[in-house]
């Protein structure tokens, strides 16, 4: 699943190609991707220019001036462009025509993406309903309210840092890798956390979130980010994927276990319980 360094590339590799173009042209393939109503979709859309792609956690944000095109690409959507035409394949959704000849195209093999056109003036209250955190990054997440947070939750950390309240941005890769670096084990109880140790959590998710940005994002699996481009950042994990082999910091074996029902990777020499 892209996690937000991964949806930074594909926002800036989006940017490149495609603002400043206009939208001639919309197929919609499943409507039910579509959350607004579908039919006033593809027709609000035409003639709009994109003015620049941004992003807020792990949304991406086309933004059309007056609109905001806001995407998820959820389990494994990606976007690719074709200069001329578009090769037939099944698990290709939606179809934007632009300007120059070209198609952007969103492709979701399990068609769990999803895409809403809304006023740009409902953006900020869009994202309030979602409880959305703070962007990690040293400007916008703050000790403070991270430690409040955690310390007046009795759950464990790793499933509250997955929830995108406290900070946005972190899915299971980044959560075990954060959790890894601050020594501390996922299922520990946030109320029971040191504030040392939350320090730790809080500096290292700004670090790792940005080095994982800096390297492109991870590539695992099916999914590739930018536009079908490998990121690098799968070569700087120091945890996740790792299951018996020996721990980076320590030597012992890495293990995984289900924390909240997700896959989680952690080393039971210096991540104490």
């Amino acid at each position: 699943m892209p996690e937000l360094p991964e949806v930074e590339t594909v926002r800036r590799g989006l940017e490149r190609l495609v603002a400043g173009r206009s939208i001639s042209s919309v197929k919609v393939g499943v409507p039910k991707m579509i959350k607004t109503n579908s039919e006033a979709f593809k027709y609000e859309l035409l003639g709009e220019t994109v003015q620049s792609v941004r992003r807020r956690g792990k949304y991406l944000i086309f933004d059309f001036g007056e609109r905001v095109l806001i995407s998820h690409l959820r389990m494994e959507g990606k976007y690719l462009l074709f200069s001329e035409e578009v090769p037939k394949n099944k698990h290709f959704h939606l179809f934007f025509g632009l300007d120059d000849g070209s198609t952007l195209v969103y492709q979701d093999v399990r068609k769990f993406g999803t895409f809403e056109l809304l006023p740009k003036s409902h953006e900020r209250s869009y994202f309030e309903e979602k409880k959305l955190g703070p962007e990690p990054t040293k400007a916008s997440f703050k000790l403070a309210p991270f430690e409040s947070a955690l310390l007046s939750s009795h759950k464990c950390i790793k499933p509250l840092l997955l929830k995108q309240k406290l900070v946005a941005g972190l899915g299971n890769i980044y959560a075990d890798e954060v959790l890894w670096a601050a020594k501390v084990h996922p299922e520990r109880l946030s109320d029971n956390l040191k504030k040392t140790e939350i320090k730790r959590l809080h500096d290292e998710t700004i670090r790792i979130l940005q080095l994982g940005i800096a390297k492109g994002g991870s590539t695992i699996r099916t999914y590739r980010n930018a536009l079908g481009e490998d990121g690098t950042m799968q070569n700087y994990l120091q945890v996740y994927g790792r299951t018996d082999e020996p721990c980076m910091r320590c030597g012992t074996p890495i293990k995984k276990i289900k924390v909240g029902g997700r896959g989680s990777h952690f080393c039971p020499g210096c991540q104490k319980g």
